[in-house]
């Protein structure tokens, strides 16, 4: 199998579209690069920030935030990466872009934005807060936010605005605020966080109210 990228946003605080994928397949897209050269290899992917749900309130579907993953495969040779004959890939440069930034909530946001990756060949999780890398090539050049990634190994690469603040990460700030509570001394008792169940979202998630003080 010769080198290919798929793209996909399944994951907790994924949020992309995929305007070029192939009809049937709106939750992905799979790009096979130009061969440049023996060893190197190069594309551009298009893709569009998925909108919010519809806000009957404000009238409109907000949208700014993105997260994807691109997973690469066939590089550097090997059983999936063609015929004995062909010399191996070593590099993938991808151009990603944003079409449609200049249709988000407030692109005035994006110049001197800097796209934020991961490297990880998983998703990141609470404790990854020092695996993100800001990508120093990102423009925003008429109308689109573009970057240039290098891809040297095969696996994923996780591409966001900012950041995820994934349900992990959210599952571990309420059980810190509950080590908190049980940690304060009685000098720091009005502070101590209190935590209680208002429900469940309607993903089935419970939804938890944090309070601290008196206000």
């Amino acid at each position: 199998m010769a080198v290919k990228i798929s793209i996909t946003a399944s994951h907790d605080g994924g949020n992309i579209q995929f305007p070029n994928a192939s009809p049937g397949d709106a939750h992905g897209m799979v790009v096979h690069p130009t061969i440049t050269s023996g060893r190197t290899a190069k594309c551009t992917v298009s893709l569009h920030v998925r909108p919010d749900v519809f806000t009957s309130l404000e009238d409109i579907a907000h949208m700014q935030y993105f997260s994807f993953r691109v997973f690469v495969s066939g590089l550097h040779g090997g059983h999936d990466a063609g015929t004995a004959d062909e010399e191996p890939i070593k590099l993938l440069t991808v151009t990603y872009e944003i079409a449609n930034a200049h249709a988000v909530s407030y692109p005035e946001a994006w110049p001197g934005t800097t796209v934020f990756y991961s490297p990880r060949t998983s998703a990141p999780t609470p404790a990854d807060d020092d695996a993100w890398r800001r990508n120093l090539t990102t423009r925003y050049v008429d109308g689109k936010l573009t970057w240039t990634h290098v891809h040297s190994v095969n696996g994923s690469v996780f591409f966001s605005y900012f950041p995820m603040y994934g349900y992990e990460r959210h599952l571990k700030l309420v059980a810190d605020c509950a080590a908190a509570a049980v940690a304060a001394g009685p000098s720091l008792a009005e502070y101590r966080p209190r935590i209680a169940s208002l429900g469940q979202t309607i993903q089935g998630r419970e939804l938890e109210c944090v309070s601290i003080g008196k206000g």
